[in-house]
């Protein structure tokens, strides 16, 4: 044990002086000499490497075990702080809480969507559906374009029909479809596109992706409903069995 962190004192100290010492040029090139030493240790004694990769990776999880049990105690017990200025629909107030993290160009969300009209035309009195944006913007890119439209819909109250049309036509996701959209809800196109491109829409959807990482989430669709979370393409029936729990 002292030997490992012997080593891994010499690997970090090695790094420091790659970054802050003369072993830096003025080019930023790392000193050859200095990087084949490090090099050496790691292959020598790749545990160290592996051991340091191992508590991060743990650490990481313990921090997202804890911040969903946080998410989901409060959830319960106050669900006005989870909701804040998301788009709701269903009960303006229940015990039933569905928190839902999507991204408009997800095919999987598109599917889920289908299936959350069904279980929210039936439980519409008693459920309250939340949505929260989380674009994948590595893999999809068009899901933050199309977040933004949605998000500067609901500002004129359009939130959900702006939903349905980019789940309905998802392959149409693009400037042009926003614009056809927007008109044909009758909103203001100044005012949308004034939104769409603002400061405001970009801090309620970073809020939003924060908080999904916070989590751990790694993929969308994902829903958290009082106590209990589903990741994919949810199937009606896990949502009817988890809200019969509920009551």
């Amino acid at each position: 044990m002292r030997t490992m962190k012997h080593l891994a004192g010499v690997v970090l100290l090695s790094l420091a002086l790659f970054s802050c010492s003369g072993s830096v040029n003025a080019d930023n090139a790392i000193n050859p000499q200095m990087e084949e030493q490090v090099l050496q240790i790691i292959r020598k004694h790749p545990e160290v490497i592996l051991e340091s990769v191992q508590a991060y990776q743990k650490q990481q999880q313990d921090d997202q075990r804890k911040a969903q049990q946080s998410f989901i105690q409060t959830l319960q017990q106050n669900p006005k702080v989870v909701i804040g200025k998301s788009p709701t629909k269903g009960a303006t107030q229940s015990k039933a809480v569905l928190v839902e993290f999507s991204d408009f160009q997800c095919p999987y969300c598109a599917t889920a969507s289908k299936t959350l009209k069904q279980f929210m035309t039936k439980h519409s009195s008693n459920v309250t559906l939340v949505y929260k944006h989380f674009p994948l913007t590595s893999i999809h890119a068009q899901a933050l374009p199309a977040a933004k439209a949605a998000w500067a819909a609901g500002e004129q109250g359009k939130f959900w029909e702006f939903h349905d049309a980019l789940f309905a036509q998802q392959q149409k996701l693009g400037e042009t479809f926003y614009v056809e959209t927007a008109k044909k809800l009758g909103l203001e196109m100044e005012r949308f596109n004034r939104d769409r491109t603002g400061q405001a829409v970009e801090t309620a959807i970073a809020a939003d992706v924060d908080l999904a990482e916070k989590l751990g989430i790694e993929g969308t669709p994902f829903f958290v409903m009082n106590g209990r979370t589903f990741s994919g393409a949810v199937e009606l029936a896990e949502l009817e069995t988890t809200l019969a729990q509920v009551k």
